[in-house]
């Protein structure tokens, strides 16, 4: 938009807009001026105003959409990788001939990866192991990182370049898997993946930031103009100079970033310049895990998992981590994020705050990430202690098969209990962890909005009808409540003072049953009140 443009007034007449902001939630007409919301009404007061009228065709308008929990560097990568789900794999014998049939073609050094298994969809309803993955190449390492991001599974060579024996002791918060003889199977949990990690070769700076910027049209075409990073590192590239690189090659979105608390313990990098939450990328806080997974059968639970007397997960941090970690996000002014999704894992950060004040004046100074199984002491302590949640619709919806084999029908219709959780008082946002969960198209939040609003997976299990939510507040949890917690500036709603960060629908979200929203697709994204994305239209010619 050139100058001239941008000092003129944008009418913006004939619309549905929910603006999300609860003392004017509904509008039909509204004004942009230099890129922000300047009035906000009815179109019949527009009469006498001056500007460049825009006909938004009677179509619905939501605000832009934040993604409150995200891993866009891991998306963008995944895109490039062998799809383990279904249509591409449906077995792990098509997932020996996917990866047999890449090994061909290989480049010296390079390493085949894959990515999105989940044993409950997979035909023989197991993981794969090392000893299947050795029949598709025995030559070249394999990595197949399971749809959590919690587990990989290795091939032998892996193992080898890793270092991996059967005298390698489990290391902290992680777990080797071993056959009957010792062995290991290559499959390796939570901290354990970091052993191959170490070994894998390291993309360029180049290469991180072109796939960042050409991630950003995708997320633009879902209606998401704020973005989060939960895995941020400061090695061996550092992830807010990739970030800030990506913007100038054409990632849109207003980014926060989270610094794994490992990196930052030793080293905290932190200045002004880089909290600046002015900044359209910055950093917001420092993260920990309390736990892993659910459906990887990692996540520190309480009774064990189903069939699993011993099996309570794996607790992968301590109080005394916990308060060390908060001090450092205090004395920065930054949040203190931590991934939880056990009785026990949720049970250690509730309790260890309790109590305690928060060091943030206008947001939560602690976020729990994912809150898969709270108990209602824990609701009540962190609505009392100002702990905020940010839970994912989409895991039971796309991962039913795991959570029944793992918990059963009745504990899988309690977790994510999002009606309880608001009604103790909880902030929440919404988000979708991707590319963390076993879906085609994981970060599309009108999946995520249909599974809270419905609580029926994709199979149509019953995941529990009295922790639904109605349509307004499930947006409302992907825009203004997902600001607060994120904390970006002057986004979230349509309201005067904010940035015109707006889309436009194909269908009224609204007004559709709510077993239709995840075919809604978006037609128009707006940022600072330019169009940065609008969806292609199929012109189909008329019959002579």
């Amino acid at each position: 938009m050139n100058a001239n443009k941008r000092n003129m007034n944008f009418i913006y007449i004939n619309g549905k807009i929910f603006t999300a902001n609860p003392k004017q939630p509904y509008a039909s007409a509204m004004v942009v001026r230099n890129g922000r919301i300047e009035w906000v009404g009815e179109q019949s007061e527009t009469d006498g105003m001056n500007g460049e009228r825009i006909d938004l065709l009677g179509r619905r308008v939501l605000p832009g959409l934040i993604d409150a929990h995200l891993h866009p560097l891991f998306l963008a990568k995944a895109a490039k990788q062998i799809p383990c789900m279904p249509p591409v794999v449906e077995s792990i014998e098509d997932l020996i001939k996917a990866v047999h049939e890449q090994s061909k073609s290989h480049n010296s050094g390079d390493w085949i990866e894959s990515w999105g298994y989940d044993e409950g969809k997979l035909t023989e309803g197991r993981s794969p192991s090392r000893y299947d993955l050795d029949r598709a190449t025995t030559d070249v390492p394999v990595v197949i990182t399971r749809t959590c991001g919690h587990i990989i599974v290795v091939n032998s060579k892996a193992l080898e370049l890793a270092g991996i024996t059967k005298d390698t002791p489990n290391p902290a918060g992680g777990e080797i898997d071993r056959d009957s003889e010792g062995e290991p199977t290559g499959i390796l949990r939570e901290n354990a993946k970091e052993l191959v990690n170490k070994v894998m070769p390291v993309q360029t700076f180049e290469e991180e930031t072109d796939a960042l910027a050409e991630l950003s049209p995708k997320l633009l075409s879902h209606g998401i103009t704020a973005i989060t990073e939960l895995l941020a590192r400061t090695q061996p590239i550092d992830y807010l100079d990739m970030y800030r690189a990506a913007s100038e090659k054409g990632l849109k979105q207003r980014t926060v970033l989270y610094y794994i608390w490992e990196d930052m313990k030793n080293d905290m990098i932190l200045d002004k310049g880089k909290t600046n939450r002015e900044s359209q990328n910055h950093i917001g806080g420092v993260k920990l895990f309390s736990d892993g997974s659910v459906s990887g059968q990692t996540a520190w639970v309480d009774p064990p998992f189903l069939g699993e007397e011993k099996n309570h997960g794996i607790q992968m941090t301590s109080e005394a981590e916990l308060l060390s970690a908060a001090e450092a996000a205090r004395k920065n002014n930054i949040q203190l994020v931590i991934h939880a999704m056990g009785e026990q894992a949720i049970d250690l950060i509730v309790n260890t705050f309790y109590g305690k004040t928060g060091w943030i004046a206008d947001g939560p100074s602690i976020r729990i990430e994912h809150a898969a199984m709270p108990t209602k002491q824990a609701l009540q302590r962190a609505a009392e202690t100002g702990i905020a949640f940010v839970p994912q619709p989409i895991f039971l919806y796309a991962e039913i098969e795991s959570y029944l084999n793992n918990l059963g029908a009745d504990r899988t219709r309690r977790t994510y209990p999002i009606q309880s959780m608001l009604e103790a008082g909880i902030k929440l946002a919404f988000s979708s962890d991707a590319p963390a969960t076993a879906w085609v198209d994981p970060v599309n939040p009108f999946v995520g909005i249909k599974a809270a609003v419905t609580r029926v997976a994709y199979d149509g299990t019953d995941t529990g009808q009295d922790q639904r939510v109605d349509v307004p507040t499930a947006i409302t949890l992907y825009t203004r409540a997902a600001q607060e917690i994120t904390r970006i500036p002057d986004v979230g709603q349509l309201t005067p003072g904010y940035h015109a960060d707006f889309i436009v629908l194909d269908q009224d979200i609204l007004a559709i049953r709510p077993e239709e929203i995840d075919r809604i697709t978006v037609e128009e994204t707006y940022m600072g009140g330019s169009l940065v994305y609008q969806k292609e239209k199929t012109i189909t010619k008329k019959k002579k």
